[in-house]
C-alpha cells in the first residue's frame, strides 16, 4: 500500500491581512499544501512559529514592529528544520546575501505567479534554495564562502562528482563564464555545457546560482 505523501505545513507572516488572505487562499486550492497559521507582526511570527513548527514559514521582507530579518535570526536559531522563504517585492543584493547568511532558505518575489509560488515551496521542501534572479543577477557577489555557514565539522560526500565536475563547478561559483572555463581548462564551450548539465543533474540544481548555494551549503567548495 502506497502511502500518502504528507502535506507541507505553512505558516504565512504578512502585515497586510488582505495578502494574507490571498496567500492562504492560493495555498489551500493546491493539494498537499496546508496553511497552520498566520502572524501580521514580528513578534507573532517568531511566537508561533515555536508553537506551531511549520515545514514553511513564508515571511513578509517588511514586517512591523520586529525586521523580517531579526525575526528570520529568532526563529532559524530555535528551530532550524523550518524552512524560511523571504516575500519581497524588491530587495537589494545586500539584503538578500545577509537572509541566505542567516538561514533563509528562499527569496521569492511578491509580483510572481502562483505556480511559481508552488515551485518555489516544493523546491524548498526538497531541500534546494529559490533565489528569483531578476534581482539579485550577480553570482560572483551574492555566493560569498565566508558569508554561508556549512554545518557540520565533518565533510560531506562529493555526490558523484569527477575531478573535472568539481573544477568546473568551482569556477561556476567563481562567477565564471562558460567560454571563461573553456579557456581556463583548455576545452571547448560544449564540454563545460556538457559537465555544467551532468553537475545540475547530480546534486539537482535548476540554475547557476541554486547550484552555487547548494555548493556552499553542502561544502563542496573551499575558498
Amino acid at each position: 500500500m502506497v502511502r500518502p505523501t504528507p502535506e507541507i505545513r505553512i505558516v504565512i507572516a504578512d502585515g497586510h491581512a488582505l495578502l494574507r488572505e490571498g496567500l492562504r487562499s492560493l495555498l489551500e486550492e493546491q493539494t498537499g499544501f496546508h496553511v497552520m497559521g498566520e502572524a501580521s507582526e514580528g513578534q507573532e511570527v517568531v511566537q508561533i512559529s515555536e508553537e506551531l513548527k511549520p515545514d514553511i514559514l513564508l515571511l513578509d521582507l517588511h514586517m512591523p514592529h520586529i525586521s523580517a530579518m531579526e525575526a528570520l535570526k529568532s526563529i532559524v536559531k530555535k528551530n532550524k528544520k523550518i524552512r524560511v522563504i523571504l516575500l519581497a517585492g524588491v530587495i537589494e543584493r545586500a539584503q538578500a546575501s545577509e537572509a541566505f547568511r542567516m538561514g533563509a532558505r528562499g527569496i521569492i518575489r511578491k509580483d510572481l505567479d502562483a505556480e511559481s509560488l508552488y515551485s518555489c515551496i516544493r523546491a524548498v521542501m526538497s531541500g534546494q534554495y529559490w533565489v528569483m534572479r531578476e534581482p539579485i543577477s550577480d553570482l560572483a557577489q551574492l555566493v560569498d564562502a565566508e558569508n554561508f555557514p556549512i554545518e557540520g565539522a565533518a565533510r560531506p560526500k562529493n555526490f558523484n562528482l569527477t575531478n573535472r565536475e568539481m573544477e568546473v563547478l568551482a569556477a561556476v561559483v567563481s562567477g565564471s563564464t562558460n567560454r571563461e572555463i573553456a579557456k581556463q581548462f583548455s576545452i571547448s564551450e560544449q564540454t563545460v555545457k556538457h559537465h555544467v548539465t551532468n553537475i545540475f543533474d547530480k546534486v539537482g540544481a535548476y540554475n547557476r546560482l541554486e547550484l552555487a548555494l547548494f555548493a556552499i551549503h553542502h561544502g563542496l567548495i573551499t575558498k
